[in-house]
């Protein structure tokens, strides 16, 4: 495969600017921090603006095409040639843009986990203002509920985004402070 420019909309300088660095990066992603979600990579990738967003599934439709991850149920895996080709051409990568890419990997998976578990909907209000339903869900079942009113939508999206990062230091400080004796 003719060897082309990626897009670099997106991208900050230090970003990778072909598209077979950017294959042999996913190939190392895959390795390192797999399984992982297309929509886990393109996170991680664009929000540490490694890589343009267009150029993630094109790189990994390319990868997935010659046999070097495998893609089932949406999750992506190495193979044996893509393990292979991550561990021979990989050091042609700059070191602090993999340790950049595998931080960011794993922060968009630790963050999908956390949004299994820890859970938060916006309802926005005729008068402008929010309501923000913070729940947390363990083996199928509502362990705890709680509505908050907001001032407006960017306070309701900031509550949202802390209690799925925080939910279990939220959850705790609630039980301790309704389980305590009273002096």
């Amino acid at each position: 495969m003719a060897e082309r420019d990626a897009f670099t909309a997106g991208v900050r300088p230090g970003g990778l600017t072909s598209s077979t660095e950017i294959r042999l990066l996913l190939c190392y992603l895959v390795q390192h921090t797999g399984p992982v979600t297309q929509h886990q990579l393109e996170t991680a990738l664009t929000d540490a603006q490694l890589v343009n967003y267009f150029e993630i599934g094109s790189c990994l439709d390319d990868i997935r095409r010659q046999g070097l991850v495998e893609c089932e149920k949406g999750e992506y895996t190495i193979t044996s040639k893509g393990r292979r080709v991550a561990r021979e051409l990989t050091q042609d990568l700059p070191l602090s843009v993999r340790e950049r890419a595998v931080a960011a990997v794993v922060k968009a998976q630790l963050w999908t986990r956390k949004q299994a578990e820890y859970s938060a909907v916006i309802s926005e209000r005729q008068d402008g203002h929010c309501t923000v339903r913070c729940m947390i869900n363990r083996l199928d079942e509502r362990l705890f509920c709680l509505e908050l009113g907001m001032p407006d939508r960017l306070t309701a999206e900031l509550v949202k985004k802390q209690f799925i990062l925080k939910g279990n230091e939220i959850y705790q400080l609630l039980i301790n402070k309704l389980t305590e004796d009273e002096l």
